[in-house]
């Protein structure tokens, strides 16, 4: 089985399944077509579906021309029965939390059992959602073991490494990055054999330059958890020295751009309004739960929570001094926010702390409106808002300015000098720069 499939791999005939076709699926799908597999894309949103049979892409990363550049070598689909054909089965569905920030993998458990229905020997399924260490071996496994596929298959035994594959490869993503994507990014590989990894290391790396094996799909978990944990650790940090700067009567950005000028044992971090997207607000949680199993209590990881939590509030304490240095009370003040998206140059409001930014203003009583060129509408929580369509009036009409996403479309010298007040989290409209 493994010499077939590898041998199917290597000469391009095998068939490649994703199942998912978000932000991380679909880029997925369109490298392998490209490098001429045949692609099945399977989503349950039949919209997407349609809009990819259209050769519309609803992903930032693909543009339109792109996507119908592999057309037809890419279909997409609905029904799960496809894998009857398909050698390889990449699982790229969202892992949520609940509302008690417990990991949510119902999406997980809903793809497994299907790839366990349409489950062939000699076929590889690989997990690249985000989850805690352990969600390999101890969800899918017994899935792609169970009573009901030795008996559908008709065999005494379906052992995995050898009838079958599974691997844990994380994903990484980074939406709008246009230096590292999908063929560039180091990919990490951990299967439940060695057999497995060797599989599925072989699969992709046909579209990515370098493969990272490690020894189980443990690691491969517990890897992207610490990547991503590191990063909001780190955020909190700096947004605590934001904090403790302001109280000192300092620059946290001068402090920041000097301690960055050390050519050793520094990374540079910046603060902002709080952490958002779809990993570094909801990943550490998935270590954090997995440890209290264990009884340890993962207290970087909660602290930094707390922190990036608070931000938004932090910073509408500003709006509000900035408005009372105006003479003016919060309620009833027209507050333009700038920037809805959780990063810069993306269209993305998942977890956005724009969000809350702007749910915390209502509170207080203000009028808050929002531009976003990337994005027209949002909704939250009691809230639906538009974005302006005049920059120039809302920035006339408004009381007080708060830069929350630094997307590169604004003129940013421009927006300082027409704005009443402003406040900037993202440091882009301060002219006390370092050696400015």
């Amino acid at each position: 089985m493994r010499q077939q499939l590898l041998a199917r791999i290597h000469n391009r005939s095998a068939v490649v399944a994703v199942i998912g076709l978000g932000y991380v699926g679909l880029p997925l799908a369109v490298a392998f077509a490209e490098k001429g597999f045949a692609v099945v894309g399977i989503d349950v949103d039949a919209v997407k579906v349609a809009a990819l049979e259209r050769g519309e892409s609803y992903v930032q990363d693909i543009p339109a021309a792109r996507l119908r550049g592999v057309l037809p070598r890419l279909a997409a689909t609905t029904d799960y029965s496809a894998l009857e054909r398909c050698d390889a089965a990449i699982i790229c569905v969202p892992t949520p939390l609940n509302k008690t920030r417990d990991p949510d993998v119902r999406y997980v458990i809903a793809a497994g059992e299907s790839v366990a229905r349409y489950l062939h020997p000699g076929m590889l399924v690989v997990l690249e959602s985000t989850t805690y260490p352990g969600t390999t071996e101890e969800l899918l496994l017994p899935m792609l073991t169970a009573r009901s596929t030795l008996e559908r298959l008709q065999v005494d035994s379906f052992e995995v490494g050898k009838d079958f594959f599974l691997a844990f490869s994380p994903e990484r993503i980074d939406p709008g990055n246009k230096q590292w994507t999908v063929e560039n990014t180091p990919k990490v590989v951990g299967g439940i054999t060695l057999a497995c990894r060797e599989v599925a290391a072989a699969l992709y790396g046909t579209i990515i330059e370098r493969i990272v094996p490690v020894s189980s799909t443990q690691a491969a978990e517990m890897v992207k958890l610490l990547e991503n944990t590191f990063r909001a650790v780190n955020i909190a940090l700096v947004n605590e020295v934001a904090i403790m700067c302001d109280k000192l009567g300092l620059d946290v950005w001068e402090v920041i751009e000097a301690a960055a000028t050390k050519p050793y044992g520094f990374m540079k971090f910046t603060p902002g309004p709080g952490v958002g997207g779809h990993c570094i607000p909801l990943d550490p949680h998935y270590l954090s739960w997995k440890l209290k199993t264990l009884n340890y209590n993962a207290r970087f990881i909660q602290l930094a929570g707390e922190i990036n939590t608070e931000m938004p509030r932090w910073w509408v304490d500003k709006v509000v001094d900035a408005l009372n240095e105006a003479g003016k009370p919060v309620k009833g003040s027209r507050v333009l926010v700038l920037g809805v998206a959780y990063k810069k140059d993306v269209d993305d409001v998942r977890e956005s702390p724009a969000l809350d930014i702007i749910e915390l203003l209502r509170q207080k009583g203000a009028e808050v409106r929002y531009h976003d060129p990337y994005v027209p509408a949002i909704r939250h929580n009691a809230f639906a808002l538009v974005s302006e369509t005049d920059l120039g009036a809302a920035l006339d009409a408004a009381d007080c300015v708060v830069v929350v996403t630094d997307h590169s479309w604004y003129d940013w010298p421009a927006i300082r000098v027409r704005a009443k007040a402003i406040v900037d989290t993202r440091h882009v409209t301060c002219t006390n720069r370092i050696n400015s």
